[in-house]
């Protein structure tokens, strides 16, 4: 009976311990970027069941997600550009920036019987400037001698919202062709020529599914969860190239900087997809800001932490994107360390 009754009590205190360590986890907020989105679903909804504190995420874009953490009305934001020098000034306090899976923007296309599409960056831009109206013009067909490409009218999508997606198409596009690069430009926000225009992701993914002819610009999973064919692209070694966990991590076979700030579209793998991206939660390094608790502080890195874990990169793995190299994971490892709260490291016992 004695030993019944100690075992009896040494349950208790295990199961008090656990209760508390997930009473202790504060619940957090966040908003940006779409493009991730699918992903931060699955690994929110598994830290919650792990660690016991609520993620609340607002898909709202990646300039939305910048705009609420300078606003500090979320714990974090998220975005699939990092912040150039000017916007780090602006948004007044030291960021760290955490990547968390790297995805790729894909150009998906509504066409009856056409399944493996080749484009150019030269046909794309030609696209979107309004210069190639129908999808047997004699350059697109010169692609794809294999195809019978129908008498079609092109419509065009694009973003209506400030979009990380938009800057890692268009820095792209940029790099692969003068004639962008002159006209439309690089940005989250840009003014094309033709076509119609959609919010989010999932905005785009929806237009291009419903709408016979048309092409547009979204994150490789939403073309993957709406089985929407999506083009090989010509990529800068001249190989067509279609987005895959392999392909995707082939671009990002580069030195990565201490802040992980870096762009890999474009990239001279010639295995590579070339219109790959990290993705990035951005957050104050700083964390003892607006009178936030200890808790929340700890909250947050045990987060971090928990999204670039074994675990965590096996979630973006199976949501469709590739998950962060050796490399980089130790960058970020660093960079989570770094972080402070009223000047102190931030300590989980994790």
């Amino acid at each position: 009976m004695k030993k019944v009754l100690l075992y009896a009590a040494s349950l208790l205190m295990l199961v008090a311990c656990n209760s508390s360590k997930k009473d202790s986890i504060a619940n957090l907020s966040g908003a940006g970027a779409t493009f991730p989105a699918p992903f931060y679903n699955i690994v929110f909804k598994k830290y919650t069941e792990t660690m016991g504190g609520k993620v609340t995420y607002g898909a709202v874009g990646s300039g939305g997600g910048i705009r609420s953490l300078k606003d500090k009305t979320v714990d974090f934001g998220a975005t699939d550009v990092f912040l150039s020098d000017d916007e780090l000034k602006e948004i007044g306090g030291e960021i760290v920036h955490i990547p968390t899976a790297m995805g790729a923007v894909v150009l998906s296309y509504n066409l009856k019987n056409v399944a493996d599409l080749k484009l150019t960056p030269e046909t794309i831009s030609e696209i979107y400037r309004g210069k190639i109206t129908n999808w047997n013009d004699p350059k697109i067909k010169v692609l794809n001698p294999d195809i019978t490409l129908p008498n079609q009218a092109i419509t065009p999508v694009y973003r209506s919202d400030g979009s990380g997606t938009t800057f890692v198409f268009s820095d792209y596009m940029s790099k692969a062709d003068s004639l962008w690069e002159g006209t439309i430009g690089r940005g989250k926000s840009l003014n094309f020529a033709t076509g119609i225009s959609a919010k989010g992701n999932p905005g785009v993914a929806g237009i291009v599914a419903e709408t016979v002819g048309s092409i547009g610009y979204i994150g490789s999973e939403y073309a993957l969860a709406l089985n929407i064919p999506s083009a090989a692209i010509r990529n800068a070694s001249g190989n067509f190239v279609k987005a895959n966990e392999k392909s995707i991590s082939a671009a990002a076979e580069v030195e990565i900087p201490a802040d992980t700030r870096i762009m890999i579209t474009n990239s001279s793998n010639p295995e590579a997809y070339p219109i790959s991206t990290f993705t990035w939660l951005i957050a104050y390094k700083e964390q003892g800001y607006n009178k936030r608790s200890e808790d929340i502080a700890k909250s947050l890195v045990s987060l971090f932490n928990y999204m670039i874990s074994a675990e965590g990169q096996a979630l973006a793995g199976q949501s469709h994107y590739a998950p962060l190299s050796a490399a980089a994971t130790n960058r970020t490892q660093a960079i989570i360390k770094s972080m402070t709260y009223n000047g102190n490291p931030i300590v989980t016992g994790e």
